[in-house]
């Protein structure tokens, strides 16, 4: 980021162009995270992730489980009568999905996406196989793909804070909300 950064501090503080004359404060130029020619380290960090895979999984239990509270529990108990409440619920949930698994595929890809999914996957094969939990259990095995999918979710909106941590790449989308 240093050849970003290093221009900056040597513009002129007046410029003139074709008669139009351009005045630029330093202060303006400076961008957030920066100090001198060092910009701070943004990233995540282990209660980052944690904090996503939270909210992650309020979002997929929010919307199904077995247990009979959910979003479509309540919505197919009142598919007759649906209140304003319920169609704000549903709303909200809705732009959160859209939140996710936007920055899910924009992040992931297709195929990081599917490399997640294996993964986590496979953790799950591997719990049912060292018998930490029954397969013949379908409720508990349908608590472990919704875990397994607020997973999915949860490092998907945190890949690009990891991907950066891994190999100093930053995305374009965090170099134009920067400047």
């Amino acid at each position: 980021m240093q050849h970003f950064i290093a221009p900056l501090n040597h513009l002129p503080v007046t410029c003139q162009c074709n008669g139009l004359r351009i005045e630029f404060a330093r202060t303006a130029l400076s961008m957030p995270g920066v100090q001198g020619n060092r910009m701070a380290v943004k990233g995540i960090n282990g209660i980052g992730f944690l904090l996503r895979l939270l909210v992650a999984c309020v979002l997929v239990f929010s919307t199904y489980n077995p247990s009979g509270y959910s979003y479509y529990h309540l919505l197919s108990e009142n598919i007759s009568n649906i209140t304003p409440t319920i169609a704000l619920f549903g709303v909200l949930l809705l732009v959160g999905w859209t939140i996710f698994l936007r920055a899910t595929l924009r992040s992931l890809g297709a195929f990081g996406l599917l490399l997640a999914a294996a993964f986590l996957g496979v953790l799950l094969w591997m719990m049912i196989d060292w018998g930490w939990f029954d397969a013949d259990n379908l409720k508990a095995v349908t608590y472990l793909i919704l875990v397994v999918l607020s997973g999915i979710l949860a490092i998907g909106v945190s890949w690009s804070h990891i991907r950066r941590r891994i190999t100093g790449q930053v995305d374009v989308d965090d170099v134009e909300g920067d400047i």
